[in-house]
């Protein structure tokens, strides 16, 4: 285990294999890494956090700080961290502000420098945050979705799945899955092509999808009479289940 010698490693920690840990570290206590996971210069990971394998966490990162909520009173809880994921510099992730929860990070994603992952977060396998991007309490960002720089996103909401969203956003409803949502304030601009694409996604489905987000998009018709009008016209395939669900599911309302 290359501990570098400038670093401090408090007791009741679990670090596995081949891990390193840079200069000027400071690992805390109740703190599992997993195997072959490096640790640049100056990483700090509090008390009750959980890393996965190979994932790569660079100079000036905070993980496991505690949640950002006036009176909060201290609680074992978690940031849990997949495998293969990179976290960039000067991110901060604090952990869950409930009793023995946590605050989830999935596997193969990337938070490029500066990002912020407040309390309760779940962000799912394979997302991609850029540049200064701010996530609030309780967020929800499903599987490879992308998040464009300098993007806020209100605490409570949700995107979906392979949606994309545009840098500077300024998010206070929900996201569509396999949606393309930018501008301030913003809108829905029709489905994800380039990552329904690359997800290999059918053709057919691909333009099930744009005709659904077309109805979506209407002005004459309202949410409910949008998702009747995809029920009644377009055939039934997972993907536009799956966007059917979640636009009724919605507490916030989605972007238009």
């Amino acid at each position: 285990m290359p501990v570098h010698k400038t670093s401090i490693v408090q007791k009741n920690t679990q670090i596995g294999k081949n891990v390193t840990i840079g200069p000027h570290c400071y690992i805390g206590q109740n703190v599992f890494i997993d195997d072959c996971t490096v640790l640049g210069a100056n990483v700090v990971i509090e008390g009750w956090t959980k890393i996965g394998k190979n994932c790569r966490i660079s100079s000036g990162a905070v993980l496991g700080g505690v949640p950002q909520i006036v009176g909060f009173k201290e609680m074992p809880s978690w940031v849990q961290i997949g495998n293969n994921t990179e976290i960039r510099e000067f991110v901060t992730v604090h952990r869950s502000s409930r009793e023995n929860e946590s605050t989830s990070i999935g596997s193969h994603v990337y938070l490029m420098a500066y990002v912020h992952v407040a309390h309760d977060c779940q962000i799912g396998d394979n997302v991609i945050a850029t540049n200064y991007v701010g996530i609030s309490g309780h967020v929800l960002i499903e599987e490879k979705a992308v998040i464009g720089g300098h993007a806020g996103i209100h605490q409570f909401i949700r995107i979906g799945k392979l949606a994309m969203v545009g840098g500077m956003a300024r998010l206070t409803k929900d996201v569509p899955p396999f949606s393309l949502v930018e501008g301030n304030p913003p809108k829905l601009y029709g489905r994800n092509a380039i990552g329904l694409q690359r997800s290999e996604i059918s053709p057919s489905v691909r333009g099930d999808l744009k005709k659904a987000f077309k109805f979506i998009s209407r002005s004459n018709l309202n949410t409910s009479q949008a998702l009747d009008k995809i029920k009644n016209e377009i055939p039934e395939s997972e993907e536009v289940k799956y966007l059917l669900k979640f636009i009724e599911t919605s507490k916030r309302g989605i972007h238009k």
